[in-house]
This record gives C-alpha cells, sequence and structure tokens, in this order.
C-alpha cells in the first residue's frame, strides 16, 4: 500500500513546473489566468505530456508559464516527442501559445550503449528496483527496432521514477525517490556505469522541490 502510494506521488511530480517572473506592473490583468485556470492547465499539461506513448525513461520534460504562453523544457531522445509534447499541449483551453524548448538529444550510438549501461546499473541495484514498475533490467535481446536504430527508438516501457538523460557521454539524473539515501545510490550507480562521463544528479527526494533543466 506504501509503495502505491508513494508511485502516485512521484508520478505526478515527474512533470514539474516553475512559475516564470512576475508580470511588471505595466501588464493587464487579462495577459494572466485566475487562479482555478492555473491549476487546471497545470493538472491538463501534466496529463497530456504523461500521456504521450514515446515519452520514457531517457526523456525529460518540465514545463513553466509566462503570461498566458506555456514554455516546455528538458531534453527529448527523439524529435518526434518534442513536436508531439507541442502539439499535445497547444489546444488546452487558456493557453494563448506555446514556447517549445525541449532540447532534442544526438542520435548517437554511443549515447545509446551509456543509456543501457547506466539503467542497468541503476535498476538492478537492490534499493532501487521499485522505482521501476517492470523491476527488470534492460536484457540483451535485440528488438527489430533496437537492432535498427538503437535502444533510444524501443527504450523499456512502464512508469520509471528515475529518468536518464545522456548527451554526448554525460548522464543526468532527474526524477522523484522517497528518501536522500536512494538518490545517492542512484547517483554512484550511475558513475561506474562504463562509457558514462560526468554524472549530473538532479534527483529530489519526495515532497523536497523538483529540480528543472
Amino acid at each position: 500500500m506504501a509503495r502505491s502510494k508513494f508511485l502516485t506521488i512521484a508520478a505526478a511530480a515527474l512533470l514539474s513546473f516553475t512559475f516564470s517572473a512576475a508580470p511588471t506592473f505595466a501588464q493587464s490583468a487579462q495577459s494572466t489566468w485566475s487562479q482555478d485556470d492555473t491549476v487546471r492547465i497545470i493538472k491538463d499539461v501534466q496529463k497530456q505530456i504523461g500521456s504521450l506513448t514515446n515519452y520514457a525513461v531517457f526523456d525529460w520534460i518540465t514545463f513553466g508559464i509566462h503570461g498566458k504562453t506555456l514554455v516546455l523544457n528538458g531534453y527529448a531522445s527523439r524529435p518526434t516527442l518534442k513536436d508531439d509534447a507541442g502539439r499535445a499541449v497547444k489546444g488546452i483551453p487558456g493557453i494563448a501559445s506555446v514556447e517549445n524548448n525541449i532540447e532534442v538529444l544526438p542520435n548517437s550510438p554511443n549515447d545509446d550503449r551509456v543509456r543501457a549501461a547506466v539503467y542497468n546499473r541503476i535498476y538492478t541495484a537492490p534499493s532501487l528496483r521499485r522505482y521501476n514498475a517492470n523491476q527488470g533490467r534492460l536484457g540483451r535481446g535485440l528488438s527489430v527496432a533496437r537492432m535498427a536504430g538503437g535502444i533510444t527508438v524501443d527504450p523499456p516501457l512502464g512508469y520509471h521514477a528515475i529518468h536518464i538523460i545522456v548527451k554526448n557521454g554525460n548522464v543526468i539524473l532527474y526524477g522523484v525517490v522517497s528518501n536522500a539515501s536512494d538518490a545517492a545510490i542512484a547517483g554512484m550507480q550511475a558513475n561506474s556505469a562504463p562509457g558514462a562521463f560526468g554524472i549530473t544528479n538532479n534527483i529530489v527526494v519526495e515532497g523536497a522541490p523538483a529540480k528543472n533543466k
């Protein structure tokens, strides 16, 4: 029961948001949403992005609000995800425009090897397995998609509390865990993965403010 409750809370936290600086005095009240509309829009954005079938463990998306403009940030391992995310939130009532700043990561066989290595190091650690709904290892068996384009086009499916971003061998970890020890272990496991260069650990503990790009 406790694990189920944590996964529900963490899943909602994985799509974090930030508000931009307060509007200047000269801005009219019509340039911002009401409090009720803001809460509704935040929930709608989280729902739309979270339901994207190609949003997976090797991607990380956050969003911010600037007036009535929704600003998307983060990283996409495939160009289609950036485009899909922009389209998914564009039609939400009340959003005047979408500024899509999601960075598309390089198409790199070496980065794919690092992704696989870091994934296995993290999700086979006994204390971290519970953060993967599948609780499994990325197997050596290759699907047709993986053979054709690498793990980026065939990522592990299902809920993952820890997301792994790889760019030119450098690794950034994002996500939510239940305690500081698990966050530290994830960083150490990633650091031990072959091929990984620098490790930036942006994992937060449940209840703490999320770290954005």
